[in-house]
């Protein structure tokens, strides 16, 4: 089997594969009780969970194998670089197993700040590490600072590293943009407004995009009227059936992607049904 690599991306599908159990000891990447920024709510093993296996699966591609994830590696590839998860919880559980491996994986400050933008944005940042192989790199570019008299000098040990996730569960405007207060028994939208939360995107390096969770209501209303998403009793709207709803939502977004998005610089990708992360069923 194939290790995936740069060079093997053109000719290993990662995309087609699935999840196998995985007991030979890698895993789980992270514990619980060693990652601070884990919220309670996703906390399993903390709030009673007795079994540990579910953290156990991986990904493995029917072509090639990934690599063992390596924290510093990444940190090294996302150098100077903004990586940014948009959509719902779901997007939000992969942002926070991302900091907990990172978080597990190098020495040196990590932080975290929650809350930016009325609460939709959070953000992790790593510095503190070097990698062997850079630091002679990186002790030449201080040395050019210091003699050129750039007051930066001495911060070459901070990656320059974003690595955020943004709360837009319908990508457009929605009565869920609230990261809170959003337990509503209706979905209404703006069907054309993207541009309020897309404008907080576009400077990303890697795009991730998730959403489907919040339309599985069989009804969705469009807000024509100009006023709030919450209600009122001036609210012109049309409903529209959820698939039209989200077909509609998709060319929107994908539209403002084609007009604001240089694929040339920036990675992108997309993820949409997935399983509902929220109930138990039946004991799956």
């Amino acid at each position: 089997m194939k290790i995936a690599s740069s060079s093997l991306i053109d000719t290993c599908d990662l995309f087609s594969g699935k999840w196998v159990h995985d007991n030979k000891g890698q895993y789980p990447l992270y514990k619980e009780d060693e990652c601070p920024y884990l919220p309670g709510d996703f906390a399993c093993l903390t709030y009673g969970r007795n079994d540990s296996k579910f953290q156990q699966w991986r990904w493995q591609p029917h072509g090639c194998d990934f690599p063992r994830f390596d924290g510093k590696a990444i940190v090294e590839k996302l150098r100077d670089k903004r990586l940014l998860f948009v959509g719902d919880s779901v997007n939000g559980n992969q942002w926070n197993s991302m900091m907990c491996m990172l978080h597990s994986s190098i020495p040196g400050k990590k932080r975290v700040s929650v809350g930016g933008l009325n609460g939709s944005l959070s953000t992790f940042r790593a510095s503190g590490w070097i990698s062997p192989e850079k630091r002679e790199e990186v002790v030449e570019r201080e040395a050019m600072k210091v003699e050129s008299g750039d007051r930066a000098a001495g911060t070459g040990e901070d990656f320059n590293t974003s690595i955020d996730y943004y709360w837009a569960p319908m990508l457009v405007e929605s009565n869920g943009d609230d990261p809170t207060n959003h337990h509503l028994d209706h979905r209404t939208i703006r069907i054309k407004s993207i541009e309020k939360h897309a404008r907080h995107w576009v400077d990303a390096d890697i795009l991730v995009f998730n959403t489907y969770l919040w339309w599985r209501l069989p009804i969705i209303k469009l807000l024509e009227s100009s006023g709030s998403l919450l209600g009122g009793l001036n609210q012109v709207y049309d409903e529209v059936d959820n698939l039209l709803a989200y077909k509609m939502v998709l060319e929107t977004w994908s539209e403002w992607v084609h007009a604001h998005v240089d694929l040339s610089r920036t990675k992108m990708f997309f993820m949409g049904l997935t399983a509902t992360h929220s109930r138990y069923d039946n004991g799956l």
